[in-house]
């Protein structure tokens, strides 16, 4: 017979104080798992032991501040001399609450007990890095039989049973498929959907050959999704800008409203088409079977926020619209020409 489901009730659920969130890196890396990846030979070692570092150390990454506890380190692609040449270049002392390994088990044949032995053996450790994925993954998996889907979900899901079970953040450094898809860069992640559907946190570094900037994009379920450029300097992804949700989504509006506002602002009344508009706006770039897009989608975010309401209609061939600014007076608020 299955065991029973915990259940708990909404009232005691909203009643009882929990645990907030433990974030490692304010706003970027939380408890759970965080997925890291990028083409190869980007510099995300670089940016690991940069992040160990700072963690380690409880200095800022960027503008970000950190949660100061011992870090663990699986460099598995590197030796220990190695290891120092880059600490070298980095730090003139490296904190002893860094800790590497560059040997480890794999998934299910050793890895969760040599992660638990070592939380066990140094238990203000609150950050693991595991560099990379594929190196712990087992060549001997079920792959075949269950699906590649359903491989990489258990595979991340592993993992995360430990992250959640002790309270700590995991990342997983992993690659980039050559295949680009413009679209949406989280696509772009090499093996199928369940890598990123199980990770808590989707990290995306990119950067083309011939630019000497990188774009860091973030997206999870306790972050906002957000975008860093960040610049390689002497070993170190320095930050160039970063912009929350907010400001993404403003640079999605198209700069011909904003215009718009300023054509409207000394018209209390404006009615006409959009060829008429854009005519009188001397606007020669924009397609008028663009406007009504434009406003339809983004009128409420733009023009309300302005005092503007916005109103359209079609009459035959031709669709009328009409832009109101308020000027305080609601006597005259029933009148409307169109």
């Amino acid at each position: 017979m299955s065991q029973k489901l915990q259940l708990v009730d909404a009232d005691t659920l909203l009643s009882t104080p929990m645990e907030k969130t433990l974030f490692i890196v304010d706003g970027l890396i939380p408890q759970g798992v965080s997925m890291l990846c990028g083409s190869g030979k980007i510099g995300k070692s670089w940016l690991m032991l940069w992040l160990g570092l700072r963690v380690a150390e409880g200095k800022p990454l960027w503008d970000l501040p950190t949660h100061q506890c011992d870090v663990l380190y699986l460099c598995l692609e590197d030796t220990r001399v190695r290891i120092q040449e880059r600490l070298y270049k980095l730090t003139d002392e490296a904190p002893p609450g860094l800790r590497f390994a560059t040997v480890c088990g794999k998934l299910g044949c050793g890895l969760e007990e040599q992660i638990e032995a070592a939380l066990n053996d140094f238990p203000n450790t609150r950050l693991v890095i595991i560099d990379t994925l594929q190196k712990v993954r087992n060549t001997q998996s079920t792959a075949g039989k269950n699906g590649m889907y359903a491989s990489d979900y258990d595979d991340i899901s592993a993992v995360k049973s430990i992250a959640d079970r002790r309270r700590i953040a995991v990342v997983l450094v992993h690659h980039l498929r050559k295949m680009k898809d413009a679209s949406d860069p989280f696509n772009e992640v090499s093996g199928s959907t369940g890598i990123t559907g199980a990770a808590d946190t989707n990290i995306i570094l990119k950067r083309k050959r011939d630019e000497d900037t990188a774009t860091l994009l973030v997206s999870g379920r306790d972050v906002e999704y957000q975008q860093f450029t960040l610049r390689f300097e002497d070993n170190i992804w320095q930050l160039v800008e970063h912009k929350d949700s907010a400001a993404l989504h403003r640079e999605e509006i198209p700069p011909f409203l904003f215009r718009l506002v300023e054509f409207l602002k000394d018209k209390s009344v404006w009615t006409g088409t959009a060829t008429g508009l854009l005519s009188e706006m001397k606007e020669t770039e924009t397609p008028p079977n663009l406007v009504t897009k434009m406003l339809g989608r983004f009128a409420g975010e733009v023009l309300t926020p302005a005092g503007i309401e916005y109103k359209t209609k079609r009459t035959g061939a031709s669709r009328l619209m009409q832009f109101r600014t308020s000027d305080g007076n609601d006597t005259d608020d029933g009148k409307s020409a169109i």
